[in-house]
């Protein structure tokens, strides 16, 4: 029987998390259909299950203590699935983790020393005791195969989605209150992470500002992962903080674009967000997007001739450029589902033909 590492449910909502939620939230409906007999969602204390059709299990613990602790325990005859990178040591091999990058080794910069030296310490020993895994792209499973010296068949592939946003009805009481029009600014979203290479952007919010748009910047930053860089400002700047996933719909239904000058990511949730809502996309020719992506993006070198301002500049002035790559980017994104990433690690688990 399945049981899932529900420690995600006590974590502020980045990329990762949403990947567990979605894909539990497609675990959930499989189980009402009467596909996950028995299936179990294990929470830490004083965590509610928004989940009605996985059996709740609760915890007294709370953080690592719950997971390294209590969750082998409460996991007891069960096969235990983590979808968030982190997993208990104690559960050898009767488990399937999916990690998603391998940021702690690849940028180190971007994160605390505490919390890049658990992960480093984590992700190698999983592997030894005989865990599955999983990651989310060619790029992350070639960089973390590298790292943990293991051969990459050792890790399955499972994508991601944004089919998720749209469920959202889209709130456009930001855009308003910013002063944002449809087609008249850019948006970026991402937390401050070195990583981000949001530090890059005064450029590109100084073409805009002479095309009379603006520069969206959402997101914000948590100081206990990650080492936070300094944004773009100034004048054609909108700085919007963190923003609800109805905001999140709103502003990619009235950009422009988005732009994703990300140097690292192990697989972009944003891009096939914007694309799921056909909002076009400039990305970084790096990492996993240009996989994510295919042709349904524009490019750019963070440090090379391709220029971030140059496919900007292209994307404003060129005609029937943005409706293409609206097009093309919903064709691309309806290819990736929350079910379909469900039913992929069902199949990966211990048990399960591989």
């Amino acid at each position: 029987m399945l049981a899932i590492n529900g420690r995600f449910l006590s974590q502020r909502m980045t990329g990762v998390q949403r990947f567990a939620h979605e894909v539990t939230a497609a675990l959930d409906a499989m189980a009402a259909e009467g596909a996950l007999p028995g299936a179990a969602l294990l929470l830490p204390a004083g965590i509610a299950s928004p989940f009605p059709h996985l059996a709740p299990i609760q915890g007294r613990l709370r953080g690592q203590a719950f997971e390294q602790l209590e969750l082998p325990l409460l996991a007891r005859g069960r096969v235990l699935l983590s979808l968030g990178n982190t997993a208990p040591l104690g559960m050898g091999g009767r488990q399937l983790v999916v990690l998603h990058d391998a940021g702690a080794f690849d940028t180190p910069e971007s994160y605390s020393r505490a919390f890049r030296g658990w992960y480093q310490f984590l992700h190698r020993a999983l592997p030894r005791l005989g865990a599955r895994l999983a990651t989310v792209s060619e790029f992350s499973r070639g960089r973390l195969a590298h790292h943990l010296g293991i051969a990459p068949s050792r890790l399955a592939l499972v994508g991601e989605s944004g089919e998720h946003i749209l469920r959202e009805t889209p709130d456009p009481a930001l855009l308003a209150t910013h002063g944002l029009e449809r087609g008249r600014f850019a948006l970026v979203v991402g937390t401050r992470a070195a990583h981000k290479n949001l530090g890059g952007l005064a450029e590109v919010a100084g073409l805009l500002g002479r095309h009379g748009m603006k520069l969206a910047v959402a997101g914000a930053v948590d100081p206990a992962v990650f080492r936070a860089e300094a944004g773009p400002a100034g004048a054609h700047v909108a700085p919007l903080g963190r923003v609800s996933d109805a905001e999140l719909r709103a502003l990619y239904d009235h950009a422009l674009c988005l732009l994703f000058p990300s140097r690292y990511e192990g697989f972009g949730l944003p891009p096939i967000e914007a694309m799921s809502c056909g909002c076009p996309v400039i990305a970084s020719a790096t990492a996993s997007l240009p996989e994510v992506c295919g042709e349904a993006a524009l490019y750019f070198d963070p440090d090379g001739p391709r220029r971030l301002v140059d496919a900007l500049e292209r994307l404003v002035t060129e005609p029937g450029l943005a409706a293409r790559l609206a097009e093309s980017g919903r064709s691309r994104a309806a290819g990736f589902t929350w079910r379909g990433a469900a039913g992929t690690l069902l199949s990966l688990l211990p048990g399960s033909p591989a």
